[in-house]
């Protein structure tokens, strides 16, 4: 195996300011400013690169069309998922869809499905409890 994890994904986004706050308040992520002067939102080990999409800055290593929108991430949750459900509800957050079962990476997955400000979905998940086995 040559690949380990993922260490950061980057999103190109429309807005800046409106990213960064879903992503700080809903989903409670933490702003980090690096480089010269480049944003990131950071969860645990990992980081999304926030990247304008109005920009016509000349970075040499960026998409061949990095385009709003286009993202479909996966997101495990820090805490149970109907915690996030009630936390979503309260930021008054619609959820497109869900509580629904997916297959993840590594086990089964309980979802919900939500939009950012750019339309990027994100699934947001925990574990799916087993089935209690039968006497």
């Amino acid at each position: 195996m040559l690949i380990q994890s993922i260490d950061h994904v980057v999103l190109t986004v429309a807005d800046m300011e409106a990213t960064i706050a879903f992503y700080t308040r809903v989903l409670g992520m933490q702003l980090e400013i690096f480089g010269e002067g480049r944003k990131a939102l950071r969860f645990g080990d990992q980081k999304f690169n926030l990247q304008d999409g109005r920009s016509k800055v000349d970075i040499i290593a960026v998409a061949k069309k990095p385009t709003p929108g286009s993202v479909d991430l996966c997101l495990l949750a820090a805490v149970p998922l109907d915690m996030v459900i009630e936390h979503l509800k309260a930021e008054k957050v619609p959820i497109d869809s869900g509580p629904v079962a997916r297959t993840g990476a590594r086990f089964p997955l309980r979802s919900v499905y939500i939009r950012d400000p750019d339309g990027n979905l994100i699934e947001i998940s925990e574990p799916a409890r087993r089935p209690a086995s039968g006497p």
